[in-house]
């Protein structure tokens, strides 16, 4: 009987462990996924910023907070991890990981770290506790920055010398900007390395350049009390502009003592770089957001599409003193006539009664448009500061077209845009003109027109030695066209007077807002600007 009882009882315990085992095989059989598949769906999420997806990940339903937290506090732009080889046994598994942060205005920041799986509800889900996160992350502690900025870089004019450091005249403190506290939406913008009421650029060079000036921080990441790592910082970058000392001291001189509102711009034709930007008002930047009329100063570009059409200097053209197209009454200025003359003379004394005819009849819409737009109208404007591009609208009628082919009806542009026509005229290409050499241009540059440089020089010479800028006292080897705008509504229409030109590897072009005529009052003012030169 004893011998019968041991064997039963050895059967016994060979059905039990064969059951485990069949349950055991159960167990593993339909536990769902895999552990790699699990921390690779978490790791996903968590590089996207899904709260929602990794907490379907997880063992136990939790809040995943801190993922956010350190997302703000750091200021990560992107989050990369890199898992490693899956350690698996008895329904546990751990996953170690790589994670980069990529911190705003800091830079990169990696760290390892390890996931914890288990097996719940007969799935792989990821065992979440703080050190998930951070190793040494643990409840109720937060991750934050300290920063140490650099000094701040400066900006200089094209000889070295400073400009930002408030000594410089009042229209190149209207270039540079100035400092001014950083908001909560600065911050937000800028990056979490930056702090509300710390300076940042406020308008201007200051603003535009804000990164480069201001530099990267060395920054200690820290967690609770403890730092974790610095992360070094680098030195601000200066901002060399090409305002050239000499030149905007001629300007001011210039245009410092004329009652009216005067700007002027001047650049270096051979490399669209400016030399010298004034207003005599403060304020408003008239002189690169100013939105004039160019009256006659147009008759520039105008030329350019009738010599490019075939025209020369030396064509005998009319001036009446009226002239009608498509229904535009049209009169020259203190209605003169000059009857039959040369291309050149007509150009030299203003003619509008020969250019509008001649628009109408020689280039049309599309043709005006092309020669405007190859000296920089309908371009945009990449100069390192705010500056409204010039605009030339495609006429809709023969009758806007005769307005636009002497600068009138709907075109505008800024002193800086008519320097930039002048410029072109000068060296036979338009440059998108820039007040930092180093930006990257938007515009490509363009050439004109086959012989129409020289063809123009010979014409625009002519307005300086018998046309409406010889009484100007403009120096001996000056190029010009004067220009007198109307604006306003009504009998009684006001005039901007213009003068736009070139000497040598300068071009400029000045306005006098409501000054009149633009021989008798703003040719004198380019007339000192070259003479203080």
């Amino acid at each position: 009987m004893a011998r019968g009882r041991t064997i039963a009882i050895v059967s016994t315990a060979a059905v039990l462990a064969v059951g485990a085992a069949a349950g055991g095989a159960y167990y593993v059989l339909h536990t769902r996924g895999t552990p790699d598949g699990t921390a690779q769906r978490f790791v996903a999420a968590w590089q996207a910023g899904d709260a929602a997806a990794m907490a379907r990940e997880l063992a136990t339903p939790q809040q995943l907070g801190v993922y956010e937290q350190q997302r703000a506090a750091l200021g990560v732009e992107r989050t990369s991890v890199r898992l490693g080889r899956v350690a698996e046994g008895d329904g546990r598994a751990g996953v170690p990981y790589t994670v980069t942060l990529t911190l705003k205005n800091v830079g990169d920041w990696s760290y390892d770290g390890r996931l914890d799986l288990v097996v719940a509800d007969r799935a792989w889900k990821v065992d979440w506790s703080p050190a998930a996160l951070h190793p040494r992350l643990t409840a109720g502690a937060e991750f934050s920055i300290k920063t140490r900025w650099p000094r701040r870089a400066e900006i200089t004019d094209a000889d070295g010398g400073r400009i930002d450091d408030g000594t410089a005249g009042g229209s190149v403190q209207q270039l540079v900007g100035y400092l001014g506290k950083a908001t909560k939406e600065d911050v937000a913008k800028l990056g979490s390395a930056y702090k509300a009421g710390q300076p940042i650029g406020r308008a201007g060079l200051q603003q535009t350049f804000q990164k480069r000036l201001a530099g990267t921080p060395s920054t200690d990441i820290r967690l609770g009390g403890e730092t974790l790592e610095t992360i070094e910082g680098s030195e601000g970058e200066p901002v060399r502009t090409s305002l050239d000392p000499r030149t905007q001291a001629a300007a001011v001189t210039a245009v410092k003592d004329i009652e009216k509102p005067t700007s002027m711009v001047a650049i270096r034709p051979s490399t669209g770089e400016i030399l010298a930007v004034v207003n005599n008002r403060g304020g408003f930047n008239r002189a690169l957001d100013g939105r004039y009329a160019p009256g006659s100063t147009f008759k520039a570009v105008t030329a350019i599409g009738l010599l490019a059409a075939g025209m020369s200097p030396e064509d005998t053209v009319a001036c009446p003193e009226y002239a009608t197209v498509g229904g535009l009454k049209i009169r020259n200025s203190d209605n003169e006539a000059f009857g039959s003359l040369s291309f050149l003379d007509s150009f030299a004394h203003s003619c509008n009664t020969t250019f509008a005819p001649l628009a109408q009849s020689k280039l049309g819409a599309a043709k005006l448009m092309k020669a405007a737009e190859s000296v920089g109208f309908n371009q945009p404007l990449t100069i390192g500061v705010p500056a409204t591009p010039a605009s030339f609208p495609k006429p809709q009628s023969d009758a806007e077209l005769a307005a636009e082919a002497f600068g009138q009806a709907r075109i505008t542009a800024s002193p800086l845009s008519i320097a930039s026509v002048a410029a072109a005229i000068a060296d036979g290409t338009w440059r998108p003109p820039t007040l930092v050499p180093s930006l990257k241009q938007k515009a490509a540059e363009r050439a004109l027109p086959d012989g129409v440089k020289s063809r123009l020089h010979t014409m625009m010479a002519a307005v300086v030695t018998k046309g409406t800028a010889k009484k100007a006292g403009l120096p001996a080897g000056t190029h010009g066209k004067t220009g007198t705008a109307e604006y306003n509504v009504g009998d009684k229409l006001e005039t901007h007077a213009w003068f736009m030109g070139f000497k040598g590897d300068v071009a400029f072009a000045v306005i006098v807002e409501g000054g009149g005529g633009g021989g008798a009052v703003a040719a004198p003012v380019a007339a000192t600007f070259l003479k203080n030169l």
